[in-house]
């Protein structure tokens, strides 16, 4: 059984709630302890991974009841709550919805097309029959009728538009495209960005009754919203960002409650100030990215983003970097933590730097 109360609960959404009016008066800091007894015997099937995300043998309803089996293996801290992610589809679904192969292995997911067409014969359509998108409906309304909305599905990565359309037209194509179709690029994102909203509103009403909404960020969402993003976006310039990207985003966001935007490498900082001036994205999730040291100090980056206005999202854990993070912010209410798990023997310790933040 999930160890998750309804006093819990109330106090996420009310905690939550006064952070988002920067009222709390500290970070989001949740915590998960791992190696509670689950009360039950472990389900034969593997959890939902990248590696068995295809495997259309295993039923909705086993894919619930391993992942029902799994957050009963935890105990829940802070601002943390029982989430089922469903990103293992692969970081941009949304193309596979529109009829792009899936491809799969043990470490990621990746979409390939049918045939690469010319942009002119690129034409995006909803196809209520497509496997992947029936694939998450079944899974959302078999985790609500398993769970009555007491444990929040977390929406699919379902990518950035330009990196959809790559996905149709391969990268290297999709560079020239943008010089020598820009016309056909724009009719092509708008199709996408329409279609990518049609697939989140979808999604997020099979979840009516859930406690909440969240993503593969693990933020909590009182209404639907998204961590927005756009992975091409790093081999681009400020101008064809701002020409191919900022008037989609500006669309989208404006269509979701609190949307984020995930700000992924040093390539992408050249995009901050766009991105800081855009009223309907609320916050940024900065990731330096591989190669980048440990290390470095980003404190002008934590800076530039809470002197916006804008909440951040780091990867850190208590011990790590938050202080300084902390230090150069406008408001404590300006970050949230990831969802971090710990070992059980780690729970005294934990507990006690929580309570020094303030976390009841």
């Amino acid at each position: 059984m999930i160890a998750f109360t309804d006093k819990q609960w109330d106090k996420v959404t009310s905690n939550y709630r006064a952070w988002w009016k920067n009222e709390l008066g500290r970070a989001i800091l949740p915590c998960v302890f791992w190696g509670r007894d689950p009360g039950r015997a472990m389900p034969k099937n593997s959890l939902l991974s990248f590696a068995n995300c295809n495997d259309l043998s295993i039923t909705p309803e086993q894919i619930i009841d391993r992942y029902d089996y799994e957050l009963s293996c935890y105990e829940y801290a802070g601002d943390s709550f029982p989430l089922m992610q469903t990103m293992q589809f692969g970081p941009g679904i949304a193309a596979a919805f529109l009829g792009a192969d899936l491809l799969n292995d043990e470490h990621t997911v990746w979409f390939k097309p049918k045939e690469v067409k010319p942009l002119s014969e690129l034409h995006f359509e909803y196809d209520a029959d497509n496997v992947w998108l029936n694939r998450l409906r079944e899974i959302f309304l078999t985790g609500m009728k398993r769970w009555g909305g007491e444990v929040i599905i977390g929406m699919p990565d379902l990518g950035g538009v330009l990196d959809i359309l790559a996905s149709f037209r391969t990268t290297d194509n999709l560079l020239f495209d943008l010089y020598d179709e820009p016309e056909e690029v724009s009719r092509l994102v708008g199709e996408i960005a329409d279609l990518w909203f049609r697939f989140h509103t979808e999604l997020a009403s099979l979840l009516k009754g859930s406690r909440g909404y969240s993503d593969w960020s693990s933020i909590f969402y009182e209404k639907p919203s998204y961590m927005l993003q756009s992975d091409f976006s790093f081999m681009i310039g400020p101008d064809m960002f701002d020409e191919f990207v900022k008037g989609e985003l500006t669309k989208t966001s404006s269509r979701l409650s609190n949307a984020w935007y995930h700000l992924d490498g040093v390539g992408e900082l050249k995009h901050l100030d766009t991105l800081l001036s855009i009223e309907s994205i609320k916050g940024v999730q900065w990731v330096p990215g591989e190669g980048e040291p440990k290390t470095r100090d980003w404190s002008d980056v934590y800076r530039k983003i809470s002197k916006a206005g804008k909440k951040i999202q780091a990867y850190y854990d208590l011990d790590s970097y938050y202080k300084e993070i902390l230090a150069v912010i406008e408001k404590p209410d300006h970050l949230v933590k990831m969802q971090f798990g710990y070992p059980i023997g780690q729970k005294e310790q934990i507990l006690r730097r929580l309570a020094e933040e303030g976390v009841e």
